[in-house]
């Protein structure tokens, strides 16, 4: 061997121990499991548990890339996800499911379906209810309609019961639109049905589910206690809601029931259906959009008072017709239009106290 061969030798034996010992001193990084957290971009050093998301951190090469999302192909995991469910009898329309299941996930587990406002922003909304649900062991589902299956407010605010509608330049008035009296191309039976596909799923045993609705989502929520009262959720909570659909036949739909498709005679008020407004939703409240117009004007100057005003005036009929009213108005202290102050809110109201 001549001496260039040696040195040759020498340097290619350098580099395979400076290789052996970078791979024994390699640190192996830890994740947490796919959550839609910001701490899905996270690594760290050693195992535990993730200090956002509280979920169990797993080594960065054991991760499995997220799937593409398939149609009605449902997946469970422990905490947070998302899948895909068609529209129902609107089968062309798709809707996006985004869940947080709880490490204690029992048979008896109750479950809360979060109805995001005018942002569609489920996974959002979904967060926000992580750390109740983990202390209460509740399993979240919070429905994503997006602008492109659903678009326009009165798709979504108005659960797809008006259409064909025309709007003012400064988009504050309807000027025209047509009621849909078929239920079918309404959102309400949507509830239901994500609610019977989780209990499959999962076997729960669970017969009824609690809906949480801040904004837009209450707009749907109250709407959906005055023309769906046969449905399977326990409490509706219907939250900060910008305007009201009142249950009288003195104002035209969609601020009143005439035009509709049913009158107050035929109303029920035996639903557990709570107001819960944010006390600052007052006034001095200047997050998210408030409808002006005459009609809703009527109603109150802000979300506080026009949510005082539907709860004292379906009350007021209700008294009148001689019917049963098991309508609920809660006021949450120091809380304004916040979805997030008002979701902890709505989980101790739920499931701190026997209720």
């Amino acid at each position: 061997m001549n001496e260039h061969q040696s040195i040759m030798k020498s340097k290619i034996l350098f580099i395979l121990i400076l290789l052996t010992l970078s791979c024994q001193n390699k640190t192996e990084e830890y994740v947490c499991k796919p959550c839609d957290l910001s701490c899905d971009e996270l690594t760290f050093n050693e195992s535990g548990i993730c200090p956002h998301c509280k979920m169990d951190l797993i080594k960065k090469s054991d991760l499995i890339p997220e799937k593409e999302l398939t149609i009605n192909e449902i997946t469970i995991q422990e905490g947070s996800g998302k899948f895909l469910i068609d529209g129902g009898l609107q089968k062309e329309k798709q809707i996006i499911i985004h869940y947080y299941r709880p490490k204690n996930l029992k048979s008896e587990t109750q479950v809360v379906i979060v109805l995001p406002g005018a942002g569609r922003n489920g996974d959002e909304y979904r967060d926000a209810w992580i750390e109740k649900a983990e202390k209460y062991n509740v399993l979240v589902l919070s429905p994503e309609y997006s602008e492109k299956y659903y678009p326009e407010f009165w798709s979504y605010n108005l659960a797809g019961m008006i259409s064909d509608v025309e709007i003012n330049d400064e988009r504050t008035t309807m000027t025209g639109f047509k009621i849909s009296v078929n239920p079918n191309k309404w959102i309400f039976d949507d509830f239901d049905r994500i609610f019977d596909l989780i209990k499959d799923k999962l076997n729960l045993k669970t017969d009824t589910y609690d809906l949480f609705g801040h904004s837009a989502g209450g707009q749907i929520l109250h709407r959906l206690a005055i023309f769906k009262s046969d449905n399977k959720a326990n409490r509706i909570l219907s939250s900060n809601s910008g305007w009201y659909t009142v249950p009288t036949d003195k104002e035209e739909f969609p601020t009143g029931l005439k035009g509709s498709y049913i009158t107050e005679k035929e109303m029920v008020f035996s639903k557990n259906l709570v107001l819960f407004l944010g006390e600052k939703d007052d006034a001095n409240e200047t997050r998210g959009d408030l409808r002006r117009s005459p009609e809703v004007d009527k109603q109150g100057m802000h979300r506080l008072e026009r949510g005082t005003y539907f709860y004292n005036e379906s009350k007021k009929i209700a008294s009148e017709l001689d019917y049963d009213f098991n309508w609920k108005l809660e006021i949450i202290p120091n809380v304004g239009h916040d979805y997030k102050g008002m979701s902890k809110a709505a989980a101790d109201y739920l499931y701190g106290l026997k209720k």
